[in-house]
């Protein structure tokens, strides 16, 4: 069996830091530098030191929540996002990030537009106005549906976070995704993480490209995966994104390999587990740089 070649990616958080200081001090002068592009520079330019081939804007503006429910018409945030009306979606939210990370790249890396997923919004929000779990999910869907197909001008793959399907997956999942993708043209992704052992034959119906999990905190995942035959390519969690100990270049090139002797090409990405804003910033660096080496080795055979 040839060895493919597969390509680094990140899930979407990257750990940075602000000085708020300076940022309230800029804003109440009203310059019109955006502050907020020094900090996803810096982000940027780590991901790319490290060699990543698929990069993200490191998520840095709000929390992922947050990020979009701050945008959208319908929610108001206090102690957490509450639905106060009917969602819809006011314009863009993340696409001006997006174009500016564009245009730091050279031409060999490619971007990921990361969206907070239809039914982790429904569960994270307070729903003061529906009183209806399935009319929100679907209102989401329809608002994050308007900002995927602005992202496309600018961004190589859609992804789209799904955390709380772990905890809990709809039975309409997949008529709330085709009406999420359904004009989306890009490659999309699906990241979940957790162990989804008993959920993956809802996930695997599910309208999207590449599917992306917890494969290494969750080794488990690779026999479950194999149980079923699924058309979609892997994104391989490779080093863990709950855990502070860097893993070696060694251990990643195995766990590759593990994965590889059971899908062969379905193995298109490899990528930290899950976000990486909780981890220090250069254990984060450091896994990354450790990733690339092994993936390196790997495509050398």
């Amino acid at each position: 069996m040839s060895v493919p070649t597969v390509e680094t990616s990140v899930i979407g958080s990257y750990p940075y830091s602000i000085n708020t200081l300076d940022i309230m001090r800029h804003y109440f002068s009203q310059e019109s530098i955006d502050r907020w592009h020094e900090i996803i520079n810096s982000v940027v330019n780590e991901m790319v030191h490290a060699g990543i081939s698929i990069i993200s804007d490191g998520q840095t503006r709000d929390p992922f929540i947050q990020l979009f429910t701050r945008k959208l018409m319908g929610c108001r945030i206090r102690a957490r996002t509450e639905i106060v009306d009917t969602i819809k979606y006011a314009g863009p939210i993340t696409v001006d990030d997006q174009r500016y990370v564009r245009s730091l790249l050279s031409s060999k890396i490619r971007l990921k537009g990361v969206i907070t997923g239809p039914w982790t919004l429904t569960c994270s929000c307070l729903d003061m106005f529906y009183n209806d779990n399935q009319k929100v999910a679907f209102d989401f869907a329809e608002a994050l549906a308007h900002e995927a197909k602005n992202l496309e001008k600018y961004v190589d793959f859609i992804s789209i976070d799904e955390p709380f399907f772990s905890q809990d997956i709809p039975d309409y999942a997949l008529d709330l995704f085709t009406t999420l993708t359904k004009n989306i043209r890009k490659p999309v992704i699906l990241h979940v993480c957790g162990d989804i052992t008993q959920i993956i034959p809802k996930i695997i119906e599910l309208p999207v490209d590449v599917l992306s999990h917890e494969f290494k905190a969750s080794p488990q995942l690779l026999k479950e995966f194999h149980k079923y035959s699924f058309s979609q390519s892997l994104c391989l969690g490779s080093v863990r994104s709950d855990d502070i100990r860097v893993e070696s270049v060694d251990e990643i090139k195995q766990h590759i390999y593990q994965a590889f002797e059971l899908f062969g090409e379905k193995i298109i990405h490899i990528a930290p587990d899950c976000g990486q804003r909780l981890l220090p910033r250069e254990v984060a660096l450091n896994k990354l740089q450790n990733l690339v080496e092994a993936g390196e080795l790997f495509n050398a055979g």
